[in-house]
């Protein structure tokens, strides 16, 4: 049951933001925290550290951001001596030096063989390799747990980013009381890294997040298709849709020409824009086919992940003929700047998981606040927003050739009708999909926990 809230201006509380990342390029967490600060609000981020960064870093919008080192060593139920020594053993260690699984052979008659010991080896190193991945997320998770604790000031709400951060903050919530929000942000079993586990270990962890999220206060997520899928799985409520848009802004133009200062670009070359996370299956590999199609433009990836030297080296290839440029990803206040520059921002994610068909990217929000027409996957998520708002173009994104033709028929489109797409992104950013109205629908919830205003 929750507690009526008295009308009037927001009373002083604390928020706590639990992540699993460096809070560095995090726009949804960058949005909340901003907008907490404005209202008046005490606002710590509890982050991971990396190397390079401050571990106590004030925000220039106003938030703390605490990093703390996580490690799975860390994570070990042992003397704190055993762990450091085991740390130091690892470090010293030389990398690693095995190479690929073979693949499997073929008899001389062009039969296929039984499988052989070397195949069912290399199925018991991925099984084995998918345990440790599991194990792994325990203990970092365990980790970042024991030094939250030593850190955290405490608060009246305890909002936590993604299934890594939502046992911390309930553990946190647990010693030192508050509420706990989830923010559910993917289908995370359903999603790219998890969704390649074995099933056995993808149900164990498909079974912890439905007690977490049951044991919070309340779930938040992104979008429609994903709340209903939660709802059903985790047999809760619909959870409070919190998308994620970017703040509203004034248009600017012409907007700066960023990239064609960054990169020394003639006027007349066009850019079409890929920004977020450079990793599988994120349409970033048929983009670079397709841009070969695209005249007098290039491909810009804006962004860092665990793809990006792949895509540095292909860009650098010379069969690539200086038509895809990566380029470091930018922080959150800093993005939509950036965003505005480009000519298309394109976003053709692969249908390869049930998270990916049902997403609604960031980058879909941010391109319409600065009114940049996109070519974005015909999916269930995504689609529906683009053809409401006629911001862009739908395509199958598993097509090259499909790609580069909507981006051609941006392009090459009569002014009139390159500024309609323009206009009716701002006209949509302005009228609902802006943060401002979406963190109108968070702090609700978060009044309806806490029984004040926010």
């Amino acid at each position: 049951m929750t507690m009526p809230v008295d009308e009037g201006p927001a009373t002083p509380q604390r928020l706590v933001l639990v992540l699993p990342t460096t809070a560095e390029f995090d726009s949804r967490t960058y949005r909340i925290a901003s907008s907490a600060v404005r209202r008046g609000h005490q606002v710590t981020v509890l982050a991971r550290w990396a190397p390079g960064l401050a571990r106590d870093e004030l925000h220039p919008a106003g938030y703390r951001i605490l990093r703390i080192p996580v490690s799975a060593v860390d994570g070990l139920p042992l003397p704190a001596s055993v762990r450091r020594a085991i740390a130091a053993r690892r470090a010293s260690r030389p990398g690693r030096t095995d190479g690929p699984a073979q693949p499997t052979t073929a008899s001389s008659d062009g039969r296929a063989r039984k499988p052989s010991r070397v195949s069912l080896d290399a199925r018991f190193r991925r099984g084995w390799a998918a345990a440790i991945r599991m194990a792994a997320i325990v203990l970092e998770v365990r980790s970042q747990t024991h030094a939250s604790l030593a850190v955290d000031p405490g608060a009246d709400i305890y909002h936590a980013m993604a299934y890594m951060g939502i046992p911390v903050a309930l553990d946190l919530v647990r010693r030192s009381g508050g509420r706990v929000v989830y923010d559910a942000r993917d289908i995370y079993v359903d999603a790219n890294n998890l969704a390649r586990l074995p099933g056995p270990i993808r149900r164990i962890l498909a079974r912890r997040e439905r007690g977490w999220a049951r044991r919070s206060d309340a779930v938040v997520t992104v979008n429609h298709p994903y709340a209903e899928v939660m709802a059903v799985r985790w047999d809760l409520p619909l959870p409070l849709i919190v998308m994620n848009c970017a703040y509203r802004r004034a248009p600017v133009d012409p907007p700066a020409r960023r990239f064609h200062e960054q990169l020394g670009l003639d006027q007349a070359t066009a850019v079409i824009l890929y920004q977020g996370g450079l990793s599988a299956h994120r349409g970033i590999e048929q983009l670079m086919d397709a841009i070969g199609s695209v005249p007098n433009a290039i491909l810009v990836l804006l962004g860092y992940g665990r793809l990006e030297a792949t895509y540095r080296t292909r860009a650098a290839d010379p069969a690539a003929a200086g038509r895809v440029h990566v380029l470091p990803a930018v922080p959150p206040t800093e993005l939509l700047d950036w965003v505005a520059a480009a000519d298309v921002v394109a976003m053709p994610i692969q249908p390869s998981t049930l998270n990916h068909r049902l997403t609604t990217p960031n980058k879909l929000f941010e391109a319409l606040a600065v009114g940049v027409p996109v070519v974005a996957s015909d999916l269930p998520g995504m689609a529906g927003v683009v053809r409401e708002t006629g911001c862009g173009l739908l395509v199958d994104p598993t097509d090259p050739a499909a790609i580069a033709a909507a981006i051609r028929e941006i392009l090459e489109a009569p002014p009139a009708v390159r500024r309609g797409y323009r206009e009716r992104a701002l006209a949509a950013a302005d009228s609902s999909y802006n943060w401002e109205s979406q963190a109108e629908r968070l702090f609700g919830r978060y009044a309806e926990l806490t029984g004040s205003p926010w």
